[in-house]
């Protein structure tokens, strides 16, 4: 692959969410810090929407990293659960043994409850991570209601923060969970990155990576990048690493307008470009017919 060709020690543009590669962006730093902040008070739920490939994941993964020793996080990625599956999912999360085909909702929820308090007697304040939320059944979004109803005299003994797509709001509008809407007390919308800050993420990425060279991405590339994939995270990775591919095996020590519409076309989670291109491609055909007819009629003479 290209890592040796451009100095690089791992693959910068991978999907998976990975810490190390967090860029504080304007957008997702805010969110962060909002995240911070809401989850030292306690109290209610937080919930973070953004559209597909916004960075919610890794932002879940990034506030994990950063709760630090005072805090006991349970993370549920999966949202295709009932709620006894949840029960159970942050029951073990939290380190309760328990034998699945023994025990009944009540025993499990007095089990969390006790380890709830016992958490609380420790210093320990418990948040609850949720991903892909949109896609949680009703039923398991009013369970987890339920449990934030476990408190002391003084405050709750969880944290609930909740992260998913746009859909989500819809879902919180049911009737019959009105009540876990109106406990939500911090609302963040993750959007794009703006401006600029494709350019520093690029370099942020490529620099976690290895990379100690000059500028990897041309400008017109770069100015590509941004128009095709509107800096949506995910999709600037997509692309940028496909454009990395095929600089590498043309042989280029950087990577081209040409690499990032090669790879944008072969790429079918971004709507077809060759509309774009086969407009400026008529544009160019009508100005030369034009200039030909200037010529020949001698209007330039």
């Amino acid at each position: 692959m290209y890592l040796d060709y451009f100095g690089l020690k791992e693959f910068p543009f991978g999907i998976t969410p990975d810490t190390e590669f967090y860029f504080s962006s304007g957008v997702s730093q805010e969110a962060l810090n909002t995240l911070l902040v809401a989850a030292k008070t306690g109290e209610g739920f937080i919930k973070i929407t953004g559209e597909v490939g916004t960075g919610k994941t890794m932002l879940c993964r990034k506030l994990m990293a950063s709760l630090g020793p005072g805090f006991k996080v349970a993370y549920v990625p999966n949202p295709h659960i009932d709620p006894d599956s949840l029960f159970m999912e942050v029951a073990t999360e939290l380190g309760i043994a328990f034998d699945p085909g023994t025990h009944h909702k009540h025993q499990l929820l007095r089990a969390l409850n006790e380890r709830l308090l016992e958490l609380n007697r420790q210093g320990q304040r418990v948040v609850i991570c949720l991903d892909e939320a949109q896609a949680m059944p009703i039923e398991t979004l009013e369970a987890l209601r339920l449990l934030t109803n476990l408190e002391t005299e003084k405050r709750k003994l969880v944290q609930v923060i909740i992260f998913g797509q746009p859909e989500l709001e819809k879902k919180l509008n049911h009737p019959s969970i009105r009540q876990l809407k109106q406990r939500i007390a911090f609302d963040y919308c993750l959007s794009p990155m703006v401006g600029d800050e494709i350019d520093y993420y690029i370099h942020h990425r490529l620099q976690v990576a290895g990379h100690r060279g000059g500028r990897l991405f041309t400008r017109p590339a770069l100015w590509l990048l941004k128009l095709r994939t509107k800096c949506v995270p995910r999709l600037v990775n997509i692309i940028s690493h496909k454009a990395l591919l095929s600089a590498f095996g043309k042989g280029h020590h950087q990577v081209t307008f040409g690499d990032v519409r090669a790879a944008v076309l072969d790429t079918t989670s971004i709507h077809p470009m060759q509309s774009i291109f086969s407009v400026w491609a008529l544009l160019g055909m009508l100005l030369a017919s034009l200039l030909w007819l200037v010529i020949e009629k001698g209007y330039l003479r």
